[in-house]
């Protein structure tokens, strides 16, 4: 990536909305030529996507909460990641180093709907142990990645 990729990632992070005479202004390019970057970063799979960034509260999803899981035996890991896949309230799932094995950020509309995923969910594998933390407030949750300049940290 160089600094032209930078300023296209940075700005599509930031205005996703951004149109192609706008992208090619700020990158001082004619559009055809920006659309042109943005197609290659696409293709390369620098750019995964879009999407919408919807106020969780507004959408009804207003309980988040993490959760810490420990899997009882390596073998588990592909069925209990199959399963993180096919559930929507989870979205984020980290592989983590130290005392858990998996981190899930999760949304749910509620405590009921919180513990039907724990309980009849990601419990009703065997050998699950979860540790719930739920989210009182959140001060900043930000899709902007540090970019900088072309040059990766």
């Amino acid at each position: 990536m160089n600094s032209i990729d930078t300023k296209v990632i940075r700005q599509l992070m930031e205005r996703g909305r951004t149109t192609w005479a706008e992208l090619g202004a700020l990158l001082g390019l004619s559009a055809p030529a920006a659309a042109d970057r943005v197609r290659r970063l696409e293709e390369a799979g620098t750019i995964r996507g879009y999407t919408a960034l919807i106020d969780p509260e507004a959408a009804g999803c207003g309980l988040a909460a993490l959760i810490s899981v420990s899997l009882e035996r390596p073998g588990q890991k592909e069925e209990f990641l199959d399963m993180i896949r096919d559930l929507p309230e989870i979205l984020e799932c980290h592989h983590v180093a130290g005392e858990d094995d998996y981190s899930l950020k999760v949304r749910c509309s509620g405590t009921r709907d919180l513990e039907e995923l724990i309980s009849a969910r990601i419990k009703s594998l065997p050998g699950v142990r979860t540790r719930t933390t739920v989210i009182l407030s959140t001060y900043k949750d930000t899709p902007v990645l540090p970019v900088r300049n072309g040059e990766r940290q």
